[in-house]
Order: structure tokens, then sequence, then C-alpha cells
């Protein structure tokens, strides 16, 4: 007899709780078969909350900055003793293959690693002095001195579906490092692993009670939830950014808002390299990675190719002999090089995306042309590798406003470098473009004409090919956010991330009592 599967229970308030009503039922992307089922229904909010605030908060500013940041170095531990289920889970959920469960998983833990290793630097302290000591008069008996110490709320995280870990632990380990309580709320579609790795955490009893809980299913009264001295982090479509950014508690209480949102990310080959420079084959490789980590659907991914106009039928031809060589369908075959969407609803979602970018383009390679390995096309959430094309970039809106948040890219010809960076600034604000130049003075002069609408400039030349990072990866030590349609928001960046969690406060006193304040950090 069949049975519905278990739902995930809540941790909320100190304890497990399981929604009430039907919820939401998760699905195996690949095969369609019922996973689990997520509600937050009848769960008390403003209680769980409170709880956060007064239990967890308290416990963790009653500690200092390198005594948190053991309690991050333990979560790693525990992370790492259950790595093998995250990576089942993974790929039932989300239909990834094991390399790029492994940008989730590996990366989440290696962030929240990274953040140990900064808190224990910072030492014994619970507050940080923020500048040096100003007068505020002639006469230097009386100065004013900026501190930074913790909120007294808690941070509130709703995430996207396409990385349950790391968009998790990216987030948690600067506010947990920081004193602030989280309250996470993981996209449904994949909230089991968010799910997982918070009750693996909990249950070893890392964590003071409170610091830590999870919210699956619907996110309604969340929001409402929040005080003054909370603060929120979104990450998702630039329509739900607006409903927060339009909430009360945004509005009228000054909850401190991040938010990162659509981004048309662009990646630019210098105007200087022809088709058999190593720079053409670097841009050609990491478009293609880019492209098919994890289907495409990364918030960092590139969206816009532009090539020198006399390099673009080549572009067209190297790339799409690249993209016909990737293997598509069941992540569990190792033969399989890009697995699933995470779900039919995001199937959907970008077909007719697609279809829109259609009007306005030319097929370079088409998608549909990849038969899938051990799936079923009615049930499986798979789709193709897709590049288009549009050799007229200045005359077309679409491929400068619509993001297809899956395997899909346009490549675009420019006839000079100004008119490239033009129809970059149409992309209204990305987290991150990518310039490929074997130039330094190039790349220093680019990386700054490009900086105002970016939250990062990715440089990739022969000399750093075998070291980069990669376009789309996103690493601690550098910040992760954008301008514009890209949220205007800010994350990490190493001690950076911290800012968000801290108030800032001028303690102005006399020259001794600020002496003595410093002597204390």
């Amino acid at each position: 007899m069949n049975t519905s599967p278990s739902p995930l229970p809540n941790y909320l308030a100190g304890r497990w709780q399981t929604g009430s009503g039907p919820g939401t039922l998760l699905r195996d992307p690949v095969l369609g078969t019922e996973l689990a089922r997520v509600s937050s229904g009848g769960l008390d909010l403003a209680e769980g909350f409170a709880f956060a605030r007064e239990q967890g908060g308290r416990a963790l500013r009653a500690m200092s900055y390198r005594e948190r940041a053991a309690l991050l170095a333990a979560a790693v531990k525990v992370l790492q003793t259950h790595r093998d289920a995250y990576y089942e889970i993974a790929t039932a959920n989300s239909g990834t293959t094991a390399k790029d469960s492994a940008v989730d998983i590996d990366g989440g833990i290696f962030t929240l690693g990274y953040y140990a290793k900064q808190g224990k630097a910072l030492g014994d302290v619970r507050f940080m002095l923020d500048g040096r000591p100003a007068r505020m008069g002639k006469d230097p008996s009386f100065q004013s001195q900026h501190v930074m110490v913790p909120t007294h709320g808690v941070a509130l995280f709703i995430n996207a579906f396409n990385f349950p870990s790391w968009g998790l632990w990216e987030k948690a380990a600067p506010a947990l490092l920081s004193g602030v309580p989280v309250i996470v709320k993981p996209a449904t579609a994949t909230a089991w692993l968010t799910q997982r790795m918070v009750q693996d955490v909990i249950d070893a009893g890392v964590l003071p009670a409170g610091a830590l809980s999870v919210v699956c299913g619907s996110s309604n009264g969340l929001m409402d939830a929040l005080q003054p001295f909370d603060v929120v982090s979104f990450t998702g479509s630039a329509e739900t950014a607006h409903v927060i950014r339009s909430h009360r508690a945004v509005t009228s209480e000054s909850v401190r808002v991040n938010i990162e949102a659509d981004s048309l990310n662009s990646a630019l080959l210098a105007p200087d390299a022809d088709a058999d420079s190593e720079v053409f084959k670097l841009l050609v490789s990491e478009l293609v990675r880019e492209m098919t980590v994890k289907a495409g659907q990364k918030c960092t991914a590139i969206r816009r190719i532009f090539v020198p106009a006399a390099l673009y039928d080549a572009a067209a031809q190297t790339i799409g002999a690249k993209l016909a060589g990737v293997t598509v369908g069941n992540p569990r075959n190792t033969s399989v090089r890009m697995g699933s969407l995470v779900s039919r609803e995001q199937l959907d979602a970008v077909q007719a995306g697609l279809a829109q970018l259609r009007t306005q383009s030319e097929v370079l390679h088409d998608g549909a042309s990849h038969a899938l390995v051990d799936a079923d096309p009615a049930i499986a959430a798979c789709v193709g590798p897709t590049l288009l094309g549009t050799r007229q970039p200045s005359d077309v809106q679409m491929p400068h406003e619509i993001e297809v948040f899956g395997p899909v890219a346009t490549l675009m010809p420019y006839a000079s470098l100004d008119e490239a960076l033009k129809l970059i600034r149409r992309g209204q604000g990305s987290l991150v473009t990518s310039l490929y130049c074997d130039d330094p003075a190039f790349i220093a002069d680019a990386a700054l004409e490009l900086a105002s609408m970016h939250g990062r400039v990715h440089a990739i030349s022969p000399d750093v090919a075998a070291t980069q990072s990669g376009h789309g990866n996103v690493m601690p030590m550098s910040l992760h956010g954008g301008p514009g349609r890209a949220g205007g928001g800010e994350e990490l960046g190493g001690l950076r991330a911290l800012n968000f969690y801290h108030r800032r406060c001028a303690v102005q006193a006399s020259t001794a009592a600020l002496q003595r304040l410093g002597a204390s950090v």
C-alpha cells in the first residue's frame, strides 16, 4: 500500500515541530518519485522569533568572537561527518550530479570553515572598534570613537532553491560569528537538504538553544514576526524582493534588509583577441562550464557573451560544438555531465523564458537536440543547454532584460569597446562580469569602468588560467552582491560580512574613557 512521505520537522522555539495541513510535496525532479512533505502551518512564529532573540541571542552575545568561531568549527565537523548523506539528498531533491552537488555542499562547508578561522583571529573580544578616535574640538580631552556591536535581534534568511547548502551557510556563518541567532526559511522545492543539515547540527548540540532554527514550507507570517533590531536577507526574484522591501517591518520599523535578485551577468572578450588566441579558448571553456554547472541555475551564471564582431561566427561555432558534447539526464548515471532543473515547474519557467528570447534571437545551439540519458522526457525536469545569438544587440531588448534561470545564454557581437560597455550596462546592474584578455593594462582599465555596475569583476588571463576560481564561483573572501536589478545588497567579502549583523555607534567621551574602551578590544 502506498503511503504519503513523512513531513520534514521544523525547528523553532528550541524544539522540533511538525507543521499542520497537507503541506507541499517534494519530488525527485528526474524520477518523479515522492520524497517528503513540508509545512509551516500552525507554527507559533512569534514564540519562535522571541525564543531566538532572547535565548539564542543572549547566549551567543555572551561569547567572544573566538568562542563563537569555535562553534562554527564544531559545526563544520558535524557536517563533514554526514557529507555522504547530503550528496544523496542533493541528487534526489535537486537533480544534481556529484560534481555539481559539491559546489553547493562542499562550498557551504568550506565557507563555514573560512569564517571559523576568521573569527578565531578576532580574539576574545565582544565588540569591534571602527576607525580611530577623533577630536570633537580643539581640546583633545573629549573625543569620539565608533564601535560596532552585535545587533540584539534575529537574522531571518529567506533563501533560493538553487543552493540549499551554500545559501544557508554563507549567510549563517557571519551571522552566528557576529552573535546573531538565525532563522532560515529554505526554498520549498529543495528544502530537504537545508533541513537535514540544520537537524544534524542541532542534534549534535554544538550551538546554544535558539541560535539556529529552520522553518520549511510557506513564508506566510515570517516578515510580520520581525522587529526593529532584526535583519532579513533574501535571495530570489526581483518581484518577491519588491514585496519584502514594501513590508511594514522594513518601511516602518527600519528592519535592515539585504537583497540578491535577478542578474544578467556578462562575459567580455577583449577587442584584440582572435579565434586562435588562448583567451578565446578560455572564454569558450568558461562559458560552457557556466551554462552547464547546476544546469545553469546559478545567480552568477553567464547570461550574455560579448565578442568582437569579427569573431561572432567563430564563437558561435566553437561554443556550439562544445555544448553538443554535453550529456544531459539522470545524474546517477556517471556518463551524465548535466543533471536536471529542480522541478517541472522550473522547467516550464525556463521554456517560457526561452520562447521569449527566441523572438529576438537566433538559435545557435538547440538544447532540444540533446537526447536524455536514463531519463523520461515526460517526467524528468531536464533541458539541454541552448545558445542563442543576435547580430544586432543594440536593437533588441529581451536579451538585456530577461534572465532565463537555466542553461541558456545569448551571444552578441560588438564593434567597439565603448559599445560593449554600453551593452553590458543595459543589464542594469549585475553580480559579476568576467574579462578575457592577456593585457594587464586593459584588465585594470576595464575593471574600473565596470566596477560601478557590478559586485565583482573576474578577469581571466592565460597566466591565471590554472588558478582562477571561476566566473560564477562565489568565494567567501570576496564580495557577493550587485547594484541595481541585482538587488543592491552585499554578502561575504571576508569580515566585511559581519557589518550587516552589527550596529555602529559613536561613543563620545573623555580621552581616558575611550582609552579604556580601546584597551578592552
